[in-house]
């Protein structure tokens, strides 16, 4: 088979004629391999540290590598050596770096007044005290002391809680005890949903 002509040398470099030469009839040795593919090399093999983490979407608790390089994250991986997942992560946990790193993520507070047609930036310290206001005014106007038999209720059923699956246990606990304090009964978790 000749390899000279209009194409010169390039023909016997193509897959085919290799796989064709080294009787690599499934074509899955070096013969499926070019300059490219022998050139690339893992993220993962430059990063300045691993360190280990639990996935944050659900109460499972996948084990992940986290890998750092000049102080940013550089992948994010299941860890092998988890006793819970052994290296797996399903969907969610697989893009926990996309959950950080993503630029579809919002990383300032919209409000949109109501009966409003534009979002407008606030800073957070202002969106954190309409929060608290409006969460103090809901809870005194439906706060529920007694029942109409005179038992203690202490609480409120105008507040209701979903915590969301990024949080974590530690999370869940703190949020658990504000609301309990703040006498919310309806209290629940989309990881266990």
């Amino acid at each position: 088979m000749a390899t000279s002509g209009p194409f010169g040398g390039k023909l016997a470099s193509w897959p085919v004629l290799r796989q064709l030469r080294s009787g690599d009839v499934t074509g899955l040795g070096a013969t499926a391999a070019s300059a490219r593919t022998r050139g690339l090399a893992a993220r993962i093999r430059t990063a300045d540290a691993v360190v280990k983490s639990v996935c944050p979407y659900c109460a499972v608790g996948c084990g992940q590598l986290v890998y750092v390089k000049d102080g940013k994250l550089l992948d994010i991986e299941g860890d092998p050596d988890s006793p819970i997942s052994g290296g797996t992560l399903c969907p969610k946990g697989a893009a926990t770096f996309q959950l950080v790193t993503g630029t579809h993520r919002l990383d300032r507070v919209l409000y949109r007044r109501p009966y409003g047609t534009e979002w407008e930036v606030l800073p957070l310290e202002q969106a954190m005290d309409m929060v608290a206001k409006r969460v103090k005014r809901t809870r005194e106007e439906t706060w529920e002391e007694t029942s109409e038999d005179g038992e203690a209720l202490h609480r409120t059923l105008g507040i209701a809680h979903l915590g969301g699956a990024t949080l974590d246990n530690e999370e869940n606990y703190l949020i658990k005890k504000l609301f309990t304090a703040l006498g919310v009964v309806q209290v629940e978790n989309q990881a266990r949903i």
